[in-house]
């Protein structure tokens, strides 16, 4: 019980951060906007904040598992905490440049990959395996939270107290998190045969995330599913402002679709936390993609904004449910003192496919679907897509959609996948000397 008590005091505390964190980035959204009335520096301040992701991924994991994972908690909160300070300091003397912002994301990123992996791996020493369903549910309601929080909290903060005011927020929950984190106890796991094996070299040590997954191939291709999902999915919904811009003239129209995704992720975190433990975890994420991409190809047919807001609903409703269960999955079977190189692998994979999607999604888009349909070749579209504008992003939505149902029914169809839960041995969370 005190276990699950610190698991709950530490994702409250992350939360918190993950709300902080989201304000900041809207704030200084607006601001730099305000002044520049370019979109550029925000993509660019992304992209440093997404490329610590893209490289550090062994060695985060191995700091992880070797390290203890409260200290690894506290050090990335505190290297977050620091990147606030640089651009508090920056607004607060008059001397912002935008290379601040980028160094600062760069910091943001960098000490965020090393909190990540061992934040999930923590979850496995703090709640059995028949809690794991509900704690991981409960950590994904965090992001689409903090998508209908923040906005509106930094709104309010902003008009009143500055961007200056939003930042000091963000290092207040830092702090907090910092001080509260230091106070909780996450026990350190037995060491595993096959941590053993990879003591040999510190090379094989920071490589021990691939190579568990090599051996397990059939759980190394569904990790190499969900990466090809996310890189299909990324890009196209974030298209979801101007899809929606050019669908529904009305703003108010547009800010209630966008509360609607959110609280379609939400509702999604919601129900696995509430129902807690489900019996055959593969075959609900898989119904789970495959529910998703139906709803993108009605997402991509329909246009009258009722019909919109229950499309996107469910195309978001299955993703933070899907995350959880996965999550739990690996938690389930690979040994708890390996967690933090394999979460760190699988998310390193996962991110290296987000910022290709973006770039080949806006491409696409603005290149070649948007102008297509004005030409002789569209036709054959009309009958289902009509050529008005935003056409282009709704033959986007339907393609993809298929391409996940179709990806999804084939990987149903593999013996080793629909095996997978049952095929591979659980591992129990031991504490070391206990």
């Amino acid at each position: 019980m005190k276990k699950l008590r610190t698991f709950y005091v530490l994702v409250v505390t992350q939360m918190l951060s993950l709300i902080g964190s989201r304000m900041t980035g809207i704030g200084i959204g607006l601001w730099v906007f305000d002044r520049t009335g370019n979109a550029s520096p925000l993509l660019i301040a992304a992209f440093f904040a997404e490329l610590p992701g893209m490289a550090l991924g062994s060695f985060t994991g191995l700091l992880a598992d070797r390290w203890e994972r409260r200290h690894v908690i506290i050090l990335g909160d505190v290297g977050q905490a620091f990147a606030s300070c640089i651009l508090l300091t920056s607004f607060l003397t008059d001397s912002f440049k935008l290379w601040h912002l980028y160094l600062a994301m760069l910091i943001q990123g960098t000490f965020g990959v090393i909190q990540s992996p061992a934040s999930q791996a923590a979850i496995t020493m703090l709640v059995s395996e028949t809690q794991r369903d509900r704690a991981n549910g409960i950590k994904q309601i965090g992001f689409p939270l903090a998508g209908v929080v923040a906005p509106v909290l930094a709104g309010l903060v902003y008009r009143g107290l500055g961007l200056a005011g939003v930042i000091a927020i963000d290092l207040t929950t830092f702090l907090v998190a910092i001080v509260v984190v230091s106070q909780i106890v996450i026990p350190r796991p037995q060491t595993s045969e096959e941590s053993q094996a990879l003591s040999t070299s510190l090379w094989r040590e920071m490589a021990g995330g691939w190579l568990f997954l090599k051996r397990r191939k059939m759980l190394l291709l569904m990790v190499a599913y969900l990466a090809f999902i996310f890189f299909l999915i990324n890009g196209p919904l974030e298209l979801a402002i101007p899809y929606f811009s050019t669908l529904v003239e009305n703003d108010a129209t547009v800010g209630i679709l966008l509360g609607v995704m959110s609280l379609g992720a939400f509702a999604g975190a919601l129900t696995i936390a509430i129902a807690g433990k489900t019996p055959h975890r593969l075959h609900a994420i898989l119904l789970g993609y495959f529910l998703h991409g139906l709803f993108l190809i009605a997402f991509g047919i329909v246009r009258h904004p009722l019909l919109l807001g229950l499309s996107i609903f469910g195309v978001m409703f299955p993703l933070p449910l899907t995350g959880a269960l996965f999550h739990t999955l690996l938690q389930t079977k690979t040994p708890p003192d390996l967690q933090g190189r394999i979460f760190a692998v699988t998310d390193q994979l996962f991110m290296l496919t987000t910022p290709l999607s973006f770039l080949i999604t806006g491409v696409l888009v603005d290149q070649v679907l948007e102008p297509a349909v004005k030409g002789s070749d569209w036709k054959i579209f009309d009958p289902l897509l009509g050529n008005q504008s935003g056409a282009g992003m709704e033959l986007l939505f339907v393609v993809i959609g298929l391409l996940i149902m179709i990806t999804t029914l084939g990987m149903a169809m593999l013996r080793g996948i629909r095996r997978l839960e049952s095929g591979l041995p659980s591992y129990e969370a031991a504490v070391e000397n206990g």
